[in-house]
């Protein structure tokens, strides 16, 4: 199916969902709307194990909320922060391929993913920078900023609307890896297609278990973990994950 704001490819097992609407990649209602849609294939198609967001062109992932669409549709507010949201309780793991700029509402997604990965360039910053304009980040920046790189980094971030570029964000750990611009979908691939040959049914009952830890606190973690225990316990995958360790090979899992 296309999609007017979006490109959504499947690459083996990897799904790649890429913001078009360059140079910014600013998200409208429309927008967030065709990436809905693609929320509801993933989730419903069993041979996507991951998925990858990133942005069209050179210049930005994302630079947020499309200012002029939020004038026209006031109800873009709420619907970044229930998709970001979404976008974080994901149950197949995501990954954001910084290739440029996130700023905003940008970054918020990139933070709502499992992992980020960001192209090394002086010229790409990321940065949660609504103070400037007298607003405050509504997407969710507030609360998982600092739970990736702590309160007193995250206040300075945003009371302060700094920016970072990429080698002074994985020295905070705001993100997970760098890699040369030229080679940032190169090797994002590689971290998928890696991460796409680990359990599924595990993969999925972790994120889950940690999900319900954040949002529901550590009593629904732990009583999701045991959960995810008794499922992944009598799985084919767990069969193949203990032979394979038998047999000194590579296990091969198929997520039942």
């Amino acid at each position: 199916m296309a999609y007017d704001n979006l490109i959504y490819e499947k690459k083996d097992s990897i799904a790649l969902v890429t913001m078009n609407r360059p140079p910014a990649n600013s998200w409208s209602l429309a927008a967030m709307e065709d990436l809905e849609k693609i929320l509801d294939e993933i989730e419903n198609d069993q041979e996507v194990r991951v998925v990858i967001l990133t942005g069209a062109g050179e210049k930005c992932f994302s630079a947020g909320m499309d200012v002029a669409d939020a004038a026209k549709s006031p109800g873009l507010g709420n619907k970044g922060r229930q998709l970001w949201r979404r976008v974080d309780r994901f149950e197949k793991p995501t990954i954001a391929a910084i290739n440029g700029h996130a700023l905003g509402g940008g970054l918020e997604l990139a933070l709502s993913c499992h992992f980020r990965i960001m192209a090394d360039s002086p010229k790409s910053k990321i940065g949660l920078t609504e103070l400037n304009l007298g607003i405050i980040p509504g997407w969710g920046g507030t609360q998982r900023l600092y739970r990736i790189v702590g309160k007193a980094k995250a206040l300075d971030m945003i009371l302060f609307s700094k920016r970072m570029d990429a080698r002074q964000a994985l020295e905070i750990g705001l993100v997970n890896q760098i890699a040369a611009p030229e080679t940032l979908m190169e090797n994002t691939l590689e971290f998928a297609q890696y991460l796409a040959k680990r359990p599924p049914l595990a993969v999925k009952s972790v994120l889950k278990a940690i999900s319900a830890g954040i949002y529901e606190g550590l009593d629904q973690g732990l009583a999701m973990e045991s959960e995810g225990s008794k499922v992944v316990a009598g799985s084919e995958d767990a069969i193949e994950g203990f032979t394979a360790f038998f047999e000194k090979r590579e296990p091969v899992f198929k997520g039942k």
